[in-house]
């Protein structure tokens, strides 16, 4: 996959995760996830994790029916993410958790975390237009 696919491929996803993110909140890591997804044009509710997953999904389930898991793509990610369907599954809660195993998919040679999006797109930009000129 090209320079231009890969870009093209990351911002269908974010284009996405923006529309999504309209009426469904988004569980991330920790404060550097939330501020890349604000640069990334995120207006909706973003939820960072905070103490207990079982505590986290409670609350989130007074208030929402529907979430998007959006943790790391590394080892520990992939353990939270799994923690979250569970206790998401227990409050009733839906999620969607597409968005993350398609970046992913994408990204996973380049980049392992949500933090390091906004790098990875502007990086892929500048190759883009690199190779345009």
């Amino acid at each position: 996959m090209n320079y231009e696919e890969r870009l093209e491929d990351v911002e269908k996803i974010l284009e996405k995760l923006k529309i999504l993110n309209k009426e469904y909140a988004v569980i991330v890591e920790g404060k550097k996830d939330e501020e890349t997804l604000r640069k990334l044009c995120l207006k909706g509710r973003i939820i960072r994790i905070r103490g207990s997953i079982s505590g986290l999904c409670e609350g989130i389930s007074r208030e929402h029916k529907k979430v998007i898991i959006l943790s790391d793509w590394d080892k520990k990610g992939g353990e939270l993410c799994r923690r979250l369907k569970k206790y998401l599954n227990a409050n009733s809660v839906k999620y969607d958790d597409r968005i993350r195993a398609e970046l992913t998919e994408v990204c996973k040679k380049e980049i392992k975390d949500v933090e390091s999006l906004i790098t990875y797109v502007e990086n892929l930009r500048k190759r883009c237009l690199k190779r345009n000129l």
